[in-house]
C-alpha cells in the first residue's frame, strides 16, 4: 500500500514471503554429494597451493628446532643441526614437487620424520603429530575435490 507522503507500507503477508524467498534450500540427507572437480584446474591449482604452503610452514618450524635443542634439550651437535637443515631442504623441495605424485609421496614421508623430531625434543612429537594430522586432512580434502586417483 502507499501512503500520502509515498512511504510504501508492506503487510505482514508481504514480509513473510520476502524472508521465505531468501531462505536458501537445505539438501536432505539422501542428496547425491557433489561430483569431484577433477577437470578443474583451479581447485588443482588451489589444492597444490594449500600443500605447498604447509610444506613451507614444517620447513619454518624445522629450522626453530635448533634454538629449542640449544636451550632446552640435550646439547645442539654438529649432527643434529645437519640433520635438521638437511629436513628443512627436504621439505622445501617437497614443496617444489607437489605438482607431481611424488611430492605428494615426499610429503608424507617426510611427515614421519618431522614426528621423528621428537627424538631431539620432546615438543617435536607433538608438533609432528599436528602437522601430520593436517596432512592426512589435507590429502582427505584433495581426494574429495579431484577425486580418487588424481
Amino acid at each position: 500500500m502507499i501512503e500520502a507522503g509515498g512511504d510504501v507500507e508492506m503487510s505482514a503477508d508481504d514480509t513473510e514471503r520476502d524472508e521465505t524467498a531468501e531462505e536458501t534450500p537445505e539438501l536432505s540427507d539422501d542428496a547425491e554429494a557433489p561430483a569431484p572437480l577433477a577437470g578443474n584446474p583451479r581447485a588443482a591449482r588451489a589444492v597444490r597451493g594449500v600443500f605447498a604452503a604447509t610444506l613451507t610452514l614444517e620447513a619454518l618450524v624445522v629450522l626453530f628446532v635448533p634454538r629449542a635443542i640449544a636451550q632446552f634439550g640435550s646439547g645442539l651437535t654438529a649432527v643434529k643441526l645437519s640433520l635438521l637443515i638437511a629436513l628443512a631442504v627436504l621439505f622445501i623441495v617437497a614443496a617444489g614437487l607437489i605438482r607431481r605424485p611424488a611430492g605428494i609421496v615426499l610429503g608424507s614421508v617426510l611427515q614421519v620424520a618431522l614426528i621423528a623430531c621428537g627424538l631431539m625434543t620432546q615438543a617435536m612429537f607433538i608438533l609432528g603429530a599436528i602437522f601430520a594430522a593436517i596432512w592426512l586432512y589435507e590429502l582427505q580434502i584433495r581426494r574429495q575435490l579431484l577425486g580418487p586417483g588424481s
